[in-house]
């Protein structure tokens, strides 16, 4: 059989080898840190063998899917402790995530809390000791019905019904058993390093009419060197968090009387995202768009005619009754745009018609998903939509990937991106398949030819087309997709979009789906902690704070702030009668760019003593000094 390796080589190998062995003929290095492989896409065991002519790719810690396997496994091992340290415990769904693991479990009346934890993970590292393979095997349905039933697990039961009829697959390590596709690392003794890290409620399934289980999550490493690397990122994390920063430094607010996740932006974070806005405005304007403001609800039948009600509906929120119509709180600014563009006949001498709004939109989300302004119900998309023939196509998708370029260089942001294209699941897409091949295509050329670091995400697609999304990596390592850029054939489609070529005949325009922030809250809660709230002096709420020692020199001081306002710097003035230590610490706290201290001698020689945020003490500097040394702070937008 021929196997074809991620480089696109080709080896040949006897039916029935193992992940194993096609690791060992590359080299026995990689063999030794192998934790899977991937076979055509799907995760297997690296013992399991291959009998068909495959794609492979092999797992180690260090790759995404190669993690998803350590830490499924990882949440395999934290189960079997609870069984032994919890008799009769009733296990739910145990998931790898993003940054480790967790287990759904009923324990019943026992309480589980942050002073139990430890104790799970000396259980955790014994079992783990044991060396316990994960042995993946079938029972028909009516066997796996019968095992859940007898152990009385009301909530495998309930899984089992969605598959029903079906062969049901099951893992064994030691002396726990579970519901599982599969997809494990070698045995438990991987397991090196687990760190248990918080204990909350969580409802069966995200349902709030159903009982609430106890979820545990944890992480895991091969190496206790990972885990002290992630515990020391962990603790610079919880510095950064923006839900800290974002109540210290008074940038925003959610209170549960105007409602969950959906936040409130104060002075101070309202300028920052006013200063994103108009950054991004500008170039909108040098490039061609055209602003446009849509309501924030919209008849249900537009979500339907452009597929988002059917293919999102659990994401959003109930419609509304209005007199005999149904209306929805608008999920995308979409279909909306794409009205405006049918309003009037079209000719091929006004595309590309670039559309662009700042549109708020808004999403269900589980209470338990919501997080600061990270994930929330409401948030403002930087969204645009581009109208344009089929020959403009390229140079337009390359106008919208260099926009959104510029905005991760704007903010020195590390990143990278995925070309999302469909899988083979059809239900999940609408459109031909022509189109999509044409469309995936041309994205893959664009990204060849403009050097683009990027990466092929099957199923990551949107339902009506592929896009190019733009992933960032945050100052603590941490991936955030946010940016994006997609081509849509279908909703021309939907929408009946035409327009008059210059053949004088109808013709389909095509869309191009396009954010470069993506969403205003996430990407300020990104910035928020890439920059730890020390924001560049360009991006400051607040540049300088002015800070007389006494009542004595308030005349001179109110002289020195009206002379910085009127050279536009954002000032704050701070009279009360504090002890001058006390407001240059809070100065500092508050992270003010600069402070100036004005007293007696500062009056006298007509001078300030300046301090800059995290350097400390600049000295005695004229106006005229402070203007200039403020005038040569870098801004980029400029």
């Amino acid at each position: 059989m021929i196997i074809t390796l991620p480089d696109g080589s080709q080896k040949e190998f006897e039916n029935g080898i193992s992940g194993y062995e096609i690791a060992k003929s590359i080299s026995e290095g990689l063999a030794r840190n192998s934790v899977g492989i991937l076979v055509n896409g799907v995760k297997k065991e690296i013992h399991a063998e291959v009998n068909e002519d495959a794609k492979i790719q092999i797992l180690t810690f260090n790759n995404e899917e190669g993690k998803e396997m350590f830490w499924h496994s990882s949440a395999h091992l934290l189960a079997e402790a609870l069984q032994e340290m919890y008799p009769g415990v009733k296990f739910g769904i145990g998931p790898a995530i993003e940054n480790g693991f967790y287990y759904d479990v009923d324990l019943g009346e026992t309480k589980i809390s942050l002073e139990d934890l430890p104790k799970i993970e000396a259980k955790m590292s014994q079992l783990a000791k044991n060396k316990s393979l994960f042995i993946m095997n079938e029972w028909e349905w009516d066997e796996a019905y019968a095992y859940y039933k007898e152990l009385g697990n009301e909530y495998k039961l309930e899984l089992l019904e969605d598959f029903k009829g079906q062969k049901i697959t099951y893992c064994t390590q030691g002396n726990f058993v579970d519901l599982c596709r599969g997809g494990h690392i070698p045995d438990t003794s991987w397991i090196k390093a687990i760190k248990l890290t918080s204990v909350a409620g969580a409802y069966w399934r995200g349902n709030s009419d159903n009982k609430m289980m106890t979820r545990i999550y944890g992480v895991s490493f091969p190496k206790k060197a990972l885990l002290d690397e992630y515990l020391t990122l962990r603790e610079e994390a919880e510095k950064r968090d923006h839900r800290k920063l974002g109540k210290e430094l008074g940038l925003y607010m959610i209170s549960p009387e105007i409602g969950a996740g959906l936040p409130v932006w104060l002075p101070k974070g309202a300028f920052i995202r006013r200063k994103l806005e108009n950054f991004i405005k500008d170039e909108l304007l040098n490039r061609g768009y055209v602003e446009v403001i849509t309501p924030h609800i919209g008849n249900i039948n537009l979500y339907k005619t452009s597929g988002h009600y059917p293919y999102y509906k659990e994401s959003q929120f109930a419609p509304i009754k209005v007199e005999d119509e149904e209306y929805m709180l608008k999920p995308m600014n979409c279909p909306h745009h794409h009205k405006i563009y049918d309003n009037e006949q079209r000719s091929y001498r006004d595309l590309p018609l670039r559309l662009a709004e700042f549109g708020t939109v808004y999403r269900y989300e589980q209470s338990g998903e919501l997080s600061g302004l990270s994930r929330v119900r409401g948030f403002t998309q930087d969204d645009a939509h581009i109208y344009c023939t089929e020959d403009q196509l390229k140079d337009e998708l390359i106008n919208c990937i260099e926009l959104t370029q510029l905005v991760f260089t704007t903010f020195g942001m590390d990143v990278s991106t995925r070309l999302s294209f469909r899988d083979d699941a059809k239900d999940k897409y609408a459109g031909e398949m022509d189109t999509w091949n044409k469309s995936e295509t041309i994205l893959k050329d664009i990204a060849d030819d403009l050097k683009l670091d990027y990466f092929i995400g099957e199923g990551e697609a949107s339902f009506y087309g592929p896009k190019i999304d733009f992933i960032v990596k945050d100052a603590l390592g941490r991936k955030w997709q946010l940016g994006t850029v997609q081509v849509d054939y279908v909703m021309p489609e939907r929408f009946n979009l035409e327009y008059i070529g210059s053949d004088n005949e109808r013709h389909r325009p095509v869309i191009i789906h396009r954010a470069p922030f993506g969403s205003m809250e996430r990407f300020i809660s990104i910035l928020i902690e890439h920059y730890a709230g020390n924001f560049p002096y360009w991006l400051a709420p607040v540049q300088v704070s002015v800070l007389p020692i006494s009542d004595k020199t308030l005349d001179y001081a109110t002289a020195v702030v009206e002379e910085l306002k009127s050279k536009g710097i954002r000032v704050e003035f701070d009279t009360r009668a504090e002890k001058i230590q006390r407001k240059i610490a809070e100065s500092e706290q508050m992270k003010v760019p600069f402070s100036m201290i004005i007293g007696a001698k500062e009056e006298e020689n007509k001078t300030v003593s300046l301090r800059e945020h995290g350097v400390g003490d600049l000295g005695s500097k004229s106006i005229a000094e402070v203007l200039e040394l403020f005038n040569s702070q870098p801004d980029p937008t400029k």
